[in-house]
């Protein structure tokens, strides 16, 4: 039987050309090009490859075993042998091994074990227009790998759908394109009925493919809940005609996510072996990454599991959004791979789709990124899209409050054992904080429950429902209010926990009241909670913020808790949504650091008074505070300035000529950047009090003690003395006009943080003799003239002073001469002695 050719193929001898003259390559294959399984094998004998392994990226797993399979059955060989495979939990390879697929998890932990990637040539990234945040990580790490230590390294990034255009020239590397093979498709949107579920429209437009199109039907859905429900109504339907369309007892419904056995995935990936018509029900891991055949039909959801940042519980979940028009493209696609096909969108037409995927480094929790960089030892890495500051500043504190970083930001032994684990931050502190072989079970269990979706149908708050929930599962006593299939899940992740941790313990059946809380404060320390002294259904977290119980919780009177869920709302109290009693003797134990009693002093808003107490604390929470003596001057001082940090700037005394000065300062700042002037505005002088304001408190302890000299004597002390003496040359506050007298210049600001032209207002008659503008800022800038009458009225506002004697005086001046008979109004101003009174003297 002959070898199948793919449309990659004609491509192939200039994937190795250009590999050989350049170390990195950008190329761009349509699903169906083969680009996944032909171009690692093409490339084993390339010179420069000098007999080391290829490591191939895949997002996903059941991408990484399918494309491993046919790989070596192409070779007529086991997995496991030229063509191998790594995963989470589970590995094929050999020391025969030369092409390795792995997950993007697996790259980033042969990076960080060893950057030089010893015995391996070339890192092939699949499927890059899914921009994972693995991904991401994993090419700015190898970009510095080859940028640093292996200038030998190859880099393929490889996409169906992607800015190849965009990418190559971040990269700087050639870009090659391959053509698909692809058959037309015929693209539709199936009608929905009224407040019909997506399940009963997808069971519509599969009965209808059924009956009026050939072959096999593959149907995209957000994730396995959702494939779980299609397959019941589609089993309920059963030979229903009217229900369906068609009679269905001949057709094999199948599913394919991620988390199906190898065997069954397989079987999805083969064809039908009894020729029977099939309709598979697949999350976007068929959107790319795996080929199914007699697939000639596609029901599209429009909809997609993907990862996005959780506030509420401090992880990324998997929240259904809609995908994006290339997705849609790429999906619709599927139908053409083997004859003219159709493609069903359960979305109205008129619904528009985002142009492509946002990458996930834009849109999740970030401490495990940070974490991963922190060990690196540099964050001044290329990323396709940097990381957003904001996302990466609260990851290093996290990060810092679970003891992995320390306060410089440097990985911290605990933060080493962390990321071996391969999880979440916080589940690994967690982890490694249980003592005993039992505790290490229940972490298992509980790392397991905390990463899947949540097994209950009630609303109960309490984690320990959960966990009893899993515990009755293992016994064969399921709850009520439990899916099975979410516990069976859960069970199958806590052994696998349990294997990779060797823990030969198995989980406890019975747990005492505090134990699980007490493991989960280690995940969640900011999220430590004390009851409120008045208000049972009240707590202060460890971070500062209030939160209530839920009005049917089961956790009201618990001194302590931990809460994993939180709903945080823009205003008033957060709300617990999951939470475990903690013990305090174990807090004292585990987390005795964040105890303290100490004096304290604080501004007290309703009183407008400081106030010292002695205070009892954990972390962010008051436990009991009494009055103390008289407030440490140094701390009345930082209270006072705290104090400000919250009232605003206008509690203080200011004064029009400190405003006048802080304008200046402002403008001279626009107009001359070369002085290195400070920023005087109100952000960056309340960001800097403890700087300029704390000191001039010194010895007060009230806000209205501080005097206007003061103030101003705190403020001008941010200039050194050659920056005053600039500021006082190159911004004067007055000017000596002809007339001999000093007039005031008045400086501003405008709302857009630009200043506004200075103005000089003078009487016109003080201003004979003068030809040109007056200007400051060593003559860049001109002043806006306020030209006025005798009784102090403008007359003219001009910077072309030159200008108005020659245009506008002779008007101004006839206007003028009889309504003010006393003052002189010379035909020629330019000879005319200048004067501030109504005559000159001696006339």
């Amino acid at each position: 039987m002959s070898e199948p050719t793919f449309p990659i193929d004609g491509l192939l001898p200039e994937i190795r050309a250009s590999l050989a003259a350049h170390p990195r390559l950008v190329l761009e294959a349509p699903p169906g090009a083969g680009k996944t399984t032909r171009v690692p094998l093409a490339l084993l004998d390339a010179p420069w490859l000098e007999g080391r392994r290829i490591v191939m990226l895949e997002p996903r797993r059941v991408a990484a075993r399918a494309a491993a399979g046919f790989m070596a059955a192409s070779l007529g060989e086991e997995v496991g042998q030229t063509v191998g495979y790594r995963i989470r939990f589970e590995r094929r390879v050999s020391a025969a091994t030369r092409v390795e697929v792995v997950t993007e998890g697996i790259l980033t932990r042969m990076l960080q074990d060893d950057p030089m990637l010893e015995g391996v040539g070339a890192l092939l990234f699949d499927e890059f227009h899914e921009r994972h945040l693995a991904a991401d990580l994993g090419l700015a790490l190898a970009l510095d790998v080859q940028a640093g230590l292996r200038e030998d390294l190859r880099i393929v990034v490889m996409s169906a759908t992607l800015d190849g255009e965009r990418l190559a020239a971040f990269l700087e590397a050639p870009r090659l394109s391959s053509a698909g093979r692809s058959f037309p498709v015929e693209v539709a949107h199936f009608p929905a009925r009224r407040d019909e579920a997506v399940e009963h429209q997808a069971r519509r437009a599969v009965g209808h493919a059924l009956a009026s199109h050939p072959g096999d039907v593959l149907v995209f859905l957000p994730g396995r809940r959702e494939i779980e429900r299609l397959s019941r109504v589609l089993e309920d339907a059963g030979s229903d005609v009217a229900a369906t369309g068609t009679a269905m007892p001949g057709v094999e419904v199948l599913a394919l996510h991620g988390d199906l056995p190898v065997e069954q995935q397989a079987r999805v990936l083969q064809p039908a072996a009894d020729g029977r018509r099939r309709v598979v029900l697949a999350t976007n891991v068929a959107e790319s990454s795996v080929t199914l055949p007699g697939v000639r039909v596609v029901v599209d959801s429009g909809l997609a599991r993907e990862p996005r940042h959780d506030p509420n519980s401090g992880f990324s979940r998997l929240d259904v959004v809609r995908i994006a028009q290339a997705s849609a493209d790429q999906r619709a696609g599927r139908a053409g791979r083997v004859a003219p096909g159709r493609a069903w969108r359960l979305w109205p037409e008129s619904q528009r789709l985002e142009p492509q995927r946002r990458p996930e480094i834009a849109q999740v929790e970030l401490a495990g990124l940070a974490l991963e960089l922190a060990v690196w030892g540099s964050e001044a890495l290329r990323f396709v899209d940097p990381p957003p500051p904001g996302a990466m500043a609260a990851a290093r504190d996290l990060l810092r409050g679970l003891g992995a970083l320390d306060a410089a930001g440097t990985i911290t032994p605990q933060g080493r054992r962390m990321l071996v684990l391969g999880t979440h931050p916080r589940l690994a502190a967690m982890l490694l904080a249980a003592r005993d072989p039992v505790s290490r079970a229940l972490a298992c269990d509980l790392a397991a429950l905390l990463e899947a979706r949540d097994p209950l149908r009630s609303r109960s708050d309490a984690l320990a429902a959960r966990w009893r929930a899993l515990a009755g599962f293992r016994e064969r006593r399921v709850p009520a209010d439990a899916s099975r299939a979410a516990l069976a899940a859960i069970d199958a992740a806590a052994r696998q926990w349990r294997r990779r941790l060797r823990v030969e313990t198995p989980p406890p059946g019975e747990l005492p009241a505090h134990a699980l809380g007490d493991l989960l404060a280690h995940a969640f320390p900011d999220r430590i909670a004390a009851r409120h002294a008045s208000d049972l259904r009240r707590y202060q977290l460890a971070n500062g913020r209030m939160a209530r119980l839920t009005d049917d919780s089961g956790l009201v009177g618990e001194p302590w808790l931990v809460a994993t869920e939180l709903r945080f709302e823009a205003r008033g109290d957060a709300l617990l949504l999951r939470a475990a009693p903690v013990d305090e003797a174990v807090l004292r134990r585990d987390f005795g650091e964040h105890f303290s009693e100490r004096d304290e002093t604080r501004w007290d808003a309703g009183r407008r008074a400081l106030v010292a107490e002695r205070v009892r604390r954990f972390a962010g929470i008051v436990l009991d505070s009494r009055p103390a003596g008289r407030p440490d001057p140094a701390a009345a001082a930082q209270a006072l300035a705290d104090a400000v940090r919250d009232l605003g700037l206008d509690v203080l005394p200011w004064s029009d000529g400190l405003r006048q000065w802080r304008a200046r300062v402002a403008s001279l700042r626009a107009w001359r950047p070369d002085l290195g002037l400070p920023d005087v505005g109100d952000a960056a002088l309340l960001d800097s009090l403890d700087d300029w304001l704390r000191p001039a408190f010194a010895g007060k302890t009230r806000l209205d003690a501080l005097g206007a000299e003061e103030l101003s004597n705190a403020l001008r002390s941010r200039l050194d003395w050659p920056l005053q003496q600039a500021l006082d040359a190159l911004a004067p506050v007055r000017i000596t006009v002809p007339s001999g007298q000093a007039r005031v210049i008045d400086y501003g600001i405008g709302d857009d943080g630009a200043p506004r032209p200075p103005v000089l207002a003078a009487k016109l008659q003080e201003l004979f003799g003068l030809a040109d503008t007056p200007r400051v800022a060593d003559g860049r800038v001109p002043l806006l003239l306020h030209l006025l009458s005798p009784a102090g009225r403008p007359l003219q506002v001009t910077t072309d002073l030159r200008g108005f004697w020659d245009r506008t005086w002779p008007e101004v001046r006839r206007e003028m001469k009889g309504r003010y008979p006393k003052h002189p109004w010379p035909e020629d101003p330019w000879n005319a002695v200048a004067t501030h009174r109504a005559r000159p003297r001696g006339s």
